[in-house]
């Protein structure tokens, strides 16, 4: 009886998806350093809206800007999330998917079923898949199970011949070899993460310094505001700072919901992100964003949002904390859910992407009309965001903005200057090149 209460709770949740969830804004009154941030609404239940899963057939493809071309460099993966590209040009292909939550209430069921819905739980290969394109045309000779038996791996990131794979609960060392094709040596541990038995937040992005003397790694939130309680959010909603000689660790920043896309910006030389924000006070908040790292920074999770706005539903509140919390440089608009950032240094793409960051965004799930699914473009200038993001690939909803061929996660950029985009739900990488 309480589960079938609970299967009608959710679906009473699902109908909601099309009312009572107000008046979507313009996503372009919400880019830049100063988004329009309107008053937050309550909910009995959250809307939801949910773009089906029906993947790419036929040959069908995403849609690039002009001057740009298409093509799948691989296909028939699993939960394809992040490419990383290694120095001598291979390609690895983290695919991944998350590990079970246990259902505490009855907002657990209901999100189970908009995932499910939404495709997301598809199986995973929990492993690393190495392409190898020796003529950089964008067909790789040589496809090779790089790394099996991994625990929902998202981040990697390769230091002399020492490969690290974050782990949803832990950095993992590998031995690589120059133009291997295979590890076979068991990895040893460098440090935990937080991770179960409650997991929310399961990705960890992960990033090594300049002088390879530091990891960085994204640790996302247990919840969306601490519903999960604080305890649970121990060590979280914080990028940490990891001396790769010791594993020892310090949380570099904090108040960041969901960090994913750790990266250095190539002109000012710092670390950026991109932050899921969070949910369910309406389709207009909050703007999800991009940011450069400040070390020692804290950014307001969950006690505030965009600077010193503060979310009530946070009990007890920590007005200390919310003095501090400083805003991040650049809205994206509310509920794109960013996984990906790339600086564009190539050579291959149009002079007008130089140094700028592409952004790969999942997709909403909670907003009518949808925002995200595509991959955008945001112009720097002096290691700043200079001007208003650029679709760059779209069509990732099909042409009635009914159902999702695929969802943008992690980018990379190839040794010839292609841009890289793991599409998680059509289980394919994609590569953008110039037309021509």
């Amino acid at each position: 009886m309480r589960v079938s209460r609970l299967l009608l709770l959710s679906g009473a949740a699902l109908a909601l998806a099309s009312c009572g969830n107000g008046t979507p804004a313009d996503p372009s009154t919400q880019y830049g350093a100063d988004p329009t941030l309107p008053a937050p609404r309550q909910y009995l239940l959250p809307p939801m809206k949910v773009a089906e899963a029906t993947p790419w057939t036929n040959g069908e493809m995403p849609t690039v800007a002009a001057g740009l071309k298409i093509a799948p460099l691989a296909t028939g993966l699993m939960h394809p999330r992040q490419p990383y590209v290694l120095p001598n040009g291979d390609v690895l292909i983290v695919e991944s998917s998350g590990p079970a939550e246990p259902i505490h209430r009855p907002k657990d069921i209901i999100m189970g079923l908009v995932q499910k819905q939404a495709g997301a739980a598809a199986k995973g290969g929990n492993r690393i898949t190495l392409l190898r394109d020796t003529n950089g045309d964008g067909k790789p000779e040589v496809r090779t199970i790089f790394l099996d038996h991994l625990t929902s791996p998202f981040g990697v990131a390769l230091v002399g011949h020492d490969l690290y794979v974050a782990n949803t609960d832990a950095i993992m060392r590998y031995a690589y070899v120059d133009g291997a094709t295979k590890i076979d040596g068991a990895g040893t541990k460098l440090t935990d993460l937080p991770g179960g038995p409650i997991n929310h937040h399961w990705t960890k992005s992960l990033v090594a310094s300049a002088d390879g003397t530091k990891l960085y790694a994204g640790v996302g939130s247990n919840s969306n505001i601490t519903e999960n309680g604080i305890a649970a959010e121990t060590g979280r909603a914080a990028i940490w700072e990891i001396d790769r000689a010791t594993g020892a660790h310090r949380i570099f920043a904090s108040g960041l919901r969901n960090p994913n896309g750790l990266t250095w910006n190539p002109q000012s030389g710092k670390l950026w992100a991109v932050v899921n924000e969070r949910d369910e006070i309406g389709p207009n908040l909050v703007p999800d964003y991009m940011t450069s790292v400040q070390p020692g920074a804290f950014y307001g999770w969950p006690y505030s949002y965009y600077g010193q706005h503060i979310d009530a539903r946070v009990r007890p509140q920590r007005p200390d904390l919310v003095a501090k919390a400083i805003a991040p440089d650049y809205a994206l608009s509310s509920h794109v859910a960013p996984l990906g950032l790339a600086f564009y240094t190539g050579a291959n793409l149009p002079a007008q992407y130089r140094n700028g960051a592409f952004v790969g965004e999942h997709g909403s799930w909670d907003r009518s009309p949808f925002n995200g699914y595509k991959v955008v473009f945001v112009p720097f200038a002096d290691g700043k965001p200079s001007g208003p993001p650029r679709d760059i690939v779209t069509g990732f909803l099909d042409a009635q903005q009914k159902h999702a061929r695929g969802r943008p996660v992690g980018l990379a950029v190839d040794r010839t200057g292609g841009l890289l985009i793991a599409d998680d739900l059509g289980n394919t990488v994609w590569r953008v090149t110039a037309a021509g």
